[in-house]
């Protein structure tokens, strides 16, 4: 009567190891989509913080450097796939009414604004998730962080 109460368990253990190694798949594969946007977000609020404090005499530098800042933070956070510059990050100088000016040496936009683009998360990289016919497969999740402040030179 033991050995078949034993059996049962490991019949029933079976069936909820499944089901719980697949939600943990998933709060897993969730939480690296997150701690990717949570880390492009915090490059480009660095970047666009460098260049709300830029100087006006050289605010034509200003987008190179920030735009190797954000690259350089968010590959610290070992995003993949990696940022590469100038492809995925943009800087762009704003007037009042938030619209699109050159950043030239001796003018102060009033706004700034960095952003990441082409940056795509795919669901079950690190974790595939199978289904009854096999793997299954998502679109990937494009994340699209920007970050706007008032320049304050």
């Amino acid at each position: 009567m033991r050995t078949m109460q034993i059996g049962v368990a490991a019949v029933e253990f079976a069936f909820v190891i499944v089901i719980l190694l697949l939600i943990m798949a998933g709060m897993v594969e969730f939480g690296r989509t997150f701690w990717y946007a949570d880390a492009l977000t915090k490059a480009t609020r660095d970047g666009a913080r460098l260049m709300s404090s830029w100087p006006v005499a050289t605010m034509s530098q200003g987008p190179g450097t920030a735009r190797t800042l954000v690259k350089n933070s968010a590959n610290a956070a070992n995003v993949s796939p990696q940022l590469v510059v100038p492809g995925n990050v943009l800087v762009e100088c704003l007037d009042v009414t938030f619209t699109l000016v050159a950043c030239t040496d001796g003018t102060a936009p009033a706004n700034v604004r960095v952003g990441i683009t082409g940056f795509t998360v795919q669901l079950g990289d690190w974790f595939p998730f199978i289904g009854r016919d096999g793997l299954i497969s998502f679109s990937p999740i494009t994340l699209a962080p920007h970050t706007t402040m008032r320049y304050m030179n």
